[in-house]
C-alpha cells in the first residue's frame, strides 16, 4: 500500500528535492497535497505531474487562479489552506518544508491528528521546541528530521542508550578560510557560494554565518533531550561525515555519505526501511581521500555562540535569536546592511531582550512579531 504524503513548500529546495525521491519510488507513495508560496509557475507543474487531491498557495488571488486552471482539485490560500491540509484525514506523514514561522502551526495541527511528521523547518523546534515535542510524545507522533546532520544522529543514537555527546558537523561555509578584514567586506554572492551545499537563499548566508549550525544546535537539544553542554560542533569542510555520536565507553558512531539531501529526505519518508532511491552511487572512500576536522573559530563566527546561549537561557529566547537573525538576513539580501553587520542587528536586538520564560504558542508568536518589528526599526535607523 502507498504511503500518503502531503509536502508544505514543495516550490522550494528540500520540497523539489523530496518529489525527485518521490518521482523515483512512485510504487511508494501518493501525494495528497503540497502547497507552495509565490512560485506558481513551478507548482503548476508539480499539480499536472503529480496530481494532488489538495494545494494550498500563499495568496488569494493566485488561489483564485488555479481554482481556473484546475476545477477539479481543492484548492486553498493561506495560512489556513496550511492547517487545512495538515488535519487531512487521508495523510500519513507531513513533510513540513517551508521556510519560517509559517511552518510551525500546521506541524502542530498535524501532530494533534496523529500524523507522522518529517520536518524540514528549523523554526519549529527553535521556537517551541518544548512544545512540539511533548504535544508529539502524547500523541504517539514520530519527529523524523530531514536535515542531513540531525538524520545522521536520528540513524546513529539508538534511541539515546549510553549516548555522551552528540557531534554535529559543519563544512564552515565559504569564509572559513577568510581574513576577519576580508569578512567586512563580503558581498552577497560571496556569501551565497557555499563550498558543498545548494540551498534557498537564507539558510545559505546562515551557513555562512554559521547561525544556521547553532539553530542545528537548538533542534537537536529539542530532537534528542540533550544539554547544550554534550553537544559539540566540529568544522568538517569535506561534508561526508554529516554527524555522529559518541557513546560512554568512547565508541562513536558516525554516518557517512556523499553530500546529497536527496538520501536524508528518503530516510524521513520510507523511514524505519531503507530502499534504493535516487542516489545509486556508493560512497568512495579511496576518492574522498581525507577526513579533515578543526574547532568552529567563535571570533570570526559569533552567532554559533550566540545561539549556545539563546538555547542555554530557553524561554523566548531563541525566537528573539531566530527572528532578528531572520530580519537581518533578509536586510543582506536585500544588499540594504553589510555581512558583518547581521551579527551585529542580531545581537543588539538579543542583549536588549526581555524573554518569557514558559510561554504558550500564542505568545511565541506574538514575540516573534515583536521582535521582528523592532529588528526592522533598527536596521532602518542604522
Amino acid at each position: 500500500m502507498k504511503k500518503k504524503i502531503a509536502i508544505l513548500g514543495s516550490t522550494g529546495s528540500i520540497g523539489t528535492q523530496a518529489l525527485e525521491v518521490i518521482e523515483k519510488l512512485n510504487d511508494k507513495f501518493e501525494i495528497i497535497a503540497i502547497s507552495a508560496g509565490n512560485n506558481i509557475d513551478l507548482i503548476k507543474k508539480q499539480i499536472e505531474k503529480f496530481a494532488p487531491k489538495y494545494v494550498s498557495v500563499r495568496k488569494e488571488d493566485d488561489a483564485e487562479k488555479l481554482i481556473k486552471e484546475f476545477p477539479n482539485i481543492n484548492i486553498l490560500f493561506g495560512d489556513e489552506g496550511l492547517n487545512t491540509i495538515a488535519k487531512l484525514d487521508e495523510i500519513q506523514i507531513l513533510l513540513v518544508a517551508v521556510s519560517g514561522k509559517i511552518g510551525l502551526k500546521p506541524t502542530i495541527e498535524a501532530i494533534k491528528k496523529g500524523k507522522d511528521i518529517a520536518l524540514a523547518n528549523k523554526e519549529t523546534l527553535v521556537m517551541a521546541g518544548d512544545i512540539v515535542i511533548k504535544l508529539a510524545k502524547e500523541n504517539n507522533v514520530k519527529i523524523l528530521p530531514v536535515d542531513s546532520e540531525h538524520s545522521a544522529i536520528f540513524q546513529c543514537i539508538n534511541n539515546g542508550k549510553d549516548a555522551k555527546h552528540l557531534i554535529i558537523t559543519a563544512s564552515g561555509g565559504p569564509f572559513r578560510n577568510s581574513t576577519k578584514e576580508e569578512m567586512e567586506h563580503a558581498n552577497l554572492d560571496e556569501a551565497l557560494n557555499h563550498p558543498r551545499w545548494n540551498m534557498g537563499k537564507k539558510i545559505t548566508v546562515d551557513s555562512a554565518t554559521l547561525m544556521n549550525k547553532g539553530l542545528e544546535v537548538i533542534e537537536a537539544h529539542h530532537l534528542f533531550n540533550f544539554d547544550y553542554k554534550d553537544i559539540k560542533v566540529v568544522v568538517h569542510p569535506q561534508s561526508y561525515i554529516h554527524s555522529a555520536v559518541e557513546f560512554v565507553d568512547g565508541s562513536i558512531i558516525a554516518q557517512i555519505g556523499i553530500p546529497s539531501m536527496h538520501i536524508p529526505i528518503q530516510y524521513a519518508l520510507t523511514y524505519p526501511d531503507r530502499i534504493e532511491g535516487i542516489e545509486t552511487e556508493s560512497f568512495d572512500f579511496i576518492k574522498a581521500a581525507k577526513f579533515e576536522f578543526y574547532e568552529p573559530d567563535y571570533e570570526k563566527f559569533p552567532s554559533l555562540k550566540l545561539a549556545f546561549i539563546a538555547g542555554e537561557k530557553g524561554g523566548t529566547y531563541p525566537v528573539c535569536l531566530n527572528a532578528a537573525n531572520e530580519e537581518a538576513v533578509f536586510a543582506f539580501l536585500d544588499k540594504k546592511v553589510k555581512y558583518l553587520d547581521i551579527y551585529k542587528i542580531t545581537k543588539a536586538i538579543f542583549d536588549d531582550y526581555t524573554s518569557i520564560k514558559n510561554p504558550n504558542i500564542d505568545q511565541i508568536i506574538e514575540e516573534d512579531e515583536k521582535v521582528r518589528i523592532k529588528t526592522r526599526e533598527f536596521i532602518k535607523n542604522m
